[in-house]
Formats: structure tokens, C-alpha cells, sequence
């Protein structure tokens, strides 16, 4: 993984390295499955093809478990606030500190179009939306422009800015990529480690979310990201992937992989009596 940043000498932080967005699909409740099934990550480049929100990444950096990075998503606006939080987290700070948590300005925000923006402005109007929307849900129309409704927090968070500073001082191992899981996964190598987190194939008909980008995630993705991992496996990678219990899923991952059953916390649903753990799948 020739592109990788190296990290700069550790120190030990006031305050450890944490998501500082919401994301659909998060694995805050599930890092203790995870980190087992990665093993040992310091030997190579940590790999991380569907970032999300990531919580295994900064639960890896937390531990010192991460000497170098790859960090990446097909989402523009995401990795711009993954860039602006590494590298210029002063001024994402200051820009979060000029909103609040009032619907007309939630709704005003949301109007405005992210290319008019600074890289840190787009940052902070991601943070703010994420902090204040309706469930911390992150969605776009296929327009690819955020649709989420006002969440109507009492109190909520909008600029933390000693998280943002771990978060940064983190990010630090990282290099942050926007582009195809197949760009990044290409490029790990024996001792490396990835982990897969991609939309999950829907169980039912009515189940299904993939609209973190205009583009959805469809089934020929699911096997494209199956024969790349297998691919990565033969070049000695270490590949963690996690995916939902559905039956063609474990009919996919049946060769080559083992397929370990775990509980995952889901609060998507916008009736809370609703919400509740579900099987999912974490290949390894």
C-alpha cells in the first residue's frame, strides 16, 4: 500500500478518537466482534473500502492498532468532511459554531448547495445536518441532494469540538480516498487488513436502504465486492466483511469464507417500539 500516510509520533490524547457523524448501518455496538475477527492490524495498512461513520477505524486508532490507513467511500460529502476534519479541523470548528438547532436554519442549510461552499463550510453543514436531522439519517434524493426532515432535538451537539480534535489527531494515520471499493481494496497486500461494511442486501422487499449516494449499491455489486475479496484473500489480505443474514448471502459467502452470526442494536425505524436487534452476518 505504497500511498499510505504514515502517522506522526503518538501521544496520548485527552480525549479518545471517536465517529463524529451518525451513519446508518454504524458499528459502534458491534467493535468487539469486529476487532476479533481482524486480528492483529499493526503488520500492514488497515483498509476501509465503505467508511461510513467509522467506528472501527477510530475504535482501531483508540488502541494503537493502526500504524497506516486507507480510508474510503463513494460519497463526496462525506470524505470532503473526513479531509476538512484531518486537515483543517480549526476551521470546521468555527464554521459548526455558527449554527443551531432551529428548523428554519436547519431548512435554510439544507438548501444551500455544497459546491458554493469552502471545504470546511461543507464539513460543518454535513456535521450540523447529521446532528440535527430527523435520526441522525443521513439520505439523498436521486438528485443526490440531502432530503432528511428537521429532527426536533431538544439540546442536541452541534460543534464538539474537542471530539472533532481527536477525531482529527486520528485521522492523521489516515489516507482518505473518494472512490469505488474495487480502487481501494486493489491496492492492499499481504499483511494489510480490510474491513467491508457496504449497503446490506435487503431482507425483505420493503427492507432495503442504499441511499447514502445518488448511485444505489446493486447486486452485481454484492458479488463484485464477494470476488474482490476473495481476490484480496489469495494476495494475503486479511478480509473482514459484514453484511445481513440474508439467505443469499450466505449462499455468496459460502466458499472461501466463514460466515459467524451476531446481534446488531438497529434504530432506523421511526417508531421507537419498533426498533430492535437483527442477525447479521460477519464474514471473515
Amino acid at each position: 500500500m505504497a500511498q499510505a500516510v504514515l502517522p506522526a509520533a503518538r501521544v496520548a490524547l485527552s480525549r479518545p478518537p471517536a465517529p463524529f457523524l451518525k451513519w446508518v448501518g454504524g458499528k459502534r455496538q458491534l467493535v468487539p466482534q469486529i476487532l476479533q475477527a481482524l486480528g492483529p492490524t499493526h503488520l500492514g495498512t488497515y483498509v476501509e473500502p465503505f467508511v461510513g461513520g467509522g467506528a472501527i477505524f477510530f475504535a482501531l486508532a483508540e488502541r494503537n492498532h493502526i500504524w497506516r490507513a486507507v480510508l474510503s467511500d463513494t460519497n463526496d460529502e462525506l470524505m470532503t468532511a473526513y479531509l476538512s476534519v484531518r486537515d483543517e479541523v480549526a476551521h470546521v470548528i468555527a464554521a459548526l459554531r455558527s449554527h443551531r438547532n432551529d428548523p428554519d436554519h436547519f431548512y435554510a442549510v439544507r438548501e444551500i448547495d455544497p459546491a458554493t461552499l469552502s471545504p470546511a463550510e461543507r464539513a460543518a453543514r454535513l456535521i450540523f445536518l447529521n446532528r440535527t436531522c430527523f435520526n441522525g439519517l443521513y439520505r439523498v434524493n436521486a438528485k443526490g441532494l440531502f432530503n432528511v426532515s428537521f429532527g426536533r432535538y431538544v439540546n442536541p451537539t452541534i460543534c464538539d469540538a474537542e471530539g472533532l480534535e481527536a477525531a482529527s489527531r486520528a485521522l492523521r494515520h489516515a489516507e482518505l480516498r473518494t472512490c469505488d471499493f474495487a480502487v481501494a481494496l486493489a491496492d492492499a497486500r499481504s499483511m494489510d487488513v480490510a474491513y467491508c461494511d457496504p449497503p446490506y442486501v435487503p431482507l425483505s422487499a420493503t427492507s432495503s436502504f442504499t441511499s447514502y449516494t445518488r448511485n444505489r449499491f446493486a447486486s452485481d455489486d454484492q458479488v463484485r465486492l464477494r470476488d474482490l475479496a476473495l481476490a484480496a484473500k489469495q494476495r494475503g489480505v486479511r478480509v473482514v466483511l459484514s453484511n445481513s443474514a440474508a439467505p443469499i448471502v450466505r449462499e455468496r459467502y459460502r466458499d472461501g469464507f466463514t460466515c459467524t452470526e451476531v446481534l446488531a442494536p438497529r434504530a432506523v425505524n421511526c417508531r421507537a417500539d419498533r426498533r430492535r436487534a437483527i442477525t447479521e452476518l460477519l464474514i471473515a
